[in-house]
């Protein structure tokens, strides 16, 4: 086991120098294809460095084993959540895209970053500019790299526009974009727009970043459940995440 620049961890191979799994700490603790020895040891590493990450995120077999032994020193975990489907789709979505969905520009970054940290709040429950400027200059690289996705209604109070629907590309490796960070506006839900805003971002992201797009989803939120698999993701695996 060691561990690298940029927070990677790595188990290799018997004898050679091939890695067989790894954990990626990148605000989320990820570990990805270790055996039960392999994860003992990550453990022991991962407690010798000090806390990485505000979240264990990842298969559910990983995460959850990861967190057996994590969690009499970083424990108790503010929520457990041991079912969140993973899901994918490499074709063209089932639903008609929605025109309007489109990447969002540099000189919306003050419109989108509202809406971005009622996601984020109402998803881990509590709001991440309160610890400094990293989630907002996180939300700005995104929209300047052209992986954050909107839609655009009318504001609420008074002339101009407000974001009624956001996606974001949150991670892209190996050929597979993430989707990450899926809100609508309060108001603007149970009407639809979420499916046909949907298959838009993934007909851009196939178009623009790769041909396979993933995502994972609560298994407590059947309404988004569906919404996924109208647009024509399908269920692969099952992940956990426990949040710090």
């Amino acid at each position: 086991m060691g561990i690298g620049p940029s927070s990677a961890l790595a188990q290799l191979a018997p004898g050679s120098r091939d890695i067989q799994a790894l954990a990626w700490d990148s605000g989320n603790l990820i570990p990805l294809g270790f055996d039960s020895d392999g994860l003992e040891s990550l453990a022991d590493t991962v407690l010798g460095h000090g806390k990485l990450g505000g979240s264990l995120v990842g298969p559910a077999d990983q995460v959850l084993s990861l967190w057996d032994l994590l969690q009499y020193t970083w424990g108790p975990a503010r929520e457990v959540r041991p079912r969140q489907f993973s899901m994918v789709i490499d074709h063209p979505p089932l639903l008609e895209p929605d025109p309007e969905v489109r990447p969002a520009r540099p000189a919306e970054h003050g419109l989108v970053l509202p809406a971005s940290v009622a996601m984020f709040t109402e998803e881990v429950g509590y709001d991440p500019t309160a610890y400094g400027n990293s989630y907002a200059s996180r939300a700005a690289r995104l929209i300047r790299d052209g992986m954050t996705y909107v839609k655009l209604g009318p504001a609420l109070d008074g002339p101009g526009s407000r974001v009624i629907f956001k996606a974001d590309v949150g991670a892209l490796a190996g050929g597979v974009s993430q989707i990450q960070g899926v809100w609508v506006a309060p108001d603007m839900r149970n009407r639809g727009i979420g499916g046909a805003a949907m298959a838009s971002v993934v007909d851009q992201v196939r178009a623009t970043f790769s041909p396979l797009v993933a995502l994972y989803v609560n298994d407590f939120n059947p309404a988004a459940v569906k919404v996924y698999q109208r647009v024509g993701f399908r269920i692969v695996g099952e992940w956990a995440t426990v949040l710090l």
